[in-house]
């Protein structure tokens, strides 16, 4: 990708679904050569997930843009000697495995890193290569269940809410990774020697609690759901109902942020309720909502346009794709027949595009073996025996 800051740099991708193909996503939209690798059985089933334009699905367009793709059967040995041949001169190589499966394969990290000490390996799983959970099968609630994400998540009284962001798949499982790799690379390049990146999506998860830490270290006991100052029991940063349904994000934490909100509602008496607790902030809480339920949410959002007290719109996607802001800074793109996001970094130097709609499965097998040094009759007999 030109431009790219990431240009020169090739990633083998053995991962499929969420967290693994985010992390290279990014690499792929920053310049990296990203070259999917696929078996021959059911591929990445993200494919087939949702209805997409011609049968694929917009998941599997969105999140492997960029790349190139491969096909290639790791379970026999000529399947296995392609990968080892291309990872002589990867700098990138990222899997999803359960721990010691590339092992058994003979593609685990001490066999490539004999054949390319400078090759940086990030095996992304649930609990992490080691401990008691190493080898146990989870999903994103499980990670944020374990970690005691979920706990904190809803309302005073209620049940834990699953969230509908992902947190240990995409904080996890996507930008940690990506940390890691980048830190890996970085290091390889001065050095010459790679790394091993271990990468734990519940770990991930654990050490961005950070709160509810807070709280354990400095009074004993973590806050009930929905009784943390940052999760419902400061009037001052809660969601509010308005009259038509919908809501309103208010954040006015800090003094001078509430002491606006107050002036602009004129309601001076409530200045001096700045971040009141118990039974005076549930009647604070009480009074607002009563305020907020007078008015649709499109009224008290053009009322808070102008004035700089932390009041917004709850929006669902479709609003945020045409909010002026996220207009402005372009991150909806058209592409490959749907609409995508666009990276959320800007460089200067890089102007993001979408160079290459995600690919078939196998797409470029015989571009990328070609340009790995393979010749015509060794492409021809990995295909006659359906290797590739």
């Amino acid at each position: 990708m030109s431009g790219g800051p990431l240009r020169g740099v090739r990633v083998l991708d053995l991962t499929r679904l969420l967290p693994g193909p985010v992390a290279t996503l990014h690499l792929a939209d920053m310049g990296a050569d990203v070259i999917k690798i696929e078996d021959h059985g059911a591929g990445d089933y993200a494919r087939v997930l949702a209805d997409g334009p011609d049968g694929v699905s917009a998941f599997y367009r969105s999140v492997n843009r960029n790349k190139r793709g491969l096909r290639l059967d790791l379970k026999r040995s000529q399947g296995r000697e392609v990968l080892l041949r291309l990872a002589r001169t990867a700098d990138i190589l990222v899997e999803s495995f359960r721990p010691g499966v590339s092992d058994r394969l003979g593609i685990g990290y001490h066999v490539l890193r004999a054949l390319n000490p400078r090759i940086v390996y990030c095996a992304i799983t649930g609990y992490g290569q080691t401990g008691p959970l190493a080898m146990a099968a989870g999903h994103d609630l499980n990670y944020i269940g374990l970690a005691g994400v979920l706990d904190q998540i809803g309302v005073d009284g209620g049940p834990p809410a699953i969230p509908n962001l992902q947190v240990g798949d995409l904080l996890g499982g996507a930008m940690t990774a990506i940390m890691g790799i980048l830190a890996a690379l970085f290091d390889a390049r001065r050095s010459g020697q790679g790394r091993l990146v271990d990468v734990a999506m519940s770990e991930a998860v654990l050490s961005h609690n950070l709160f509810p830490l807070f709280a354990l270290q400095g009074g004993g006991a973590v806050p009930a759901r929905g009784t943390d100052r940052l999760s419902g029991a400061d009037p001052g940063y809660r969601v509010y109902a308005t009259a038509d349904g919908r809501y309103m994000a208010v954040a006015p934490l800090e003094k001078k942020f509430w002491e606006v909100f107050c002036e602009a509602l004129e309601r001076p008496a409530w200045k001096a309720q700045h971040g009141q607790h118990g039974a005076a902030a549930v009647a604070l809480s009480r009074e607002m909502e009563c305020l907020f339920a007078s008015h649709d949410q499109a009224y008290w959002a053009d009322f808070f346009a102008g004035i700089d007290c932390c009041v917004t719109p709850v929006l669902d996607v479709a609003e945020a794709l045409e909010h002026p802001q996220f207009l402005a800074r372009g991150m909806a793109v058209q592409a490959d027949g749907i609409t995508q996001y666009a990276p959320p970094v800007r460089m200067s130097g890089w102007v993001f595009a979408v160079e290459r709609s995600a690919p078939g499965c196998g797409e470029h097998s015989e571009e990328v073996l070609r340009e790995s040094g393979f010749t015509v009759m060794e492409i021809c007999g990995l295909r006659d025996a359906s290797i590739i």
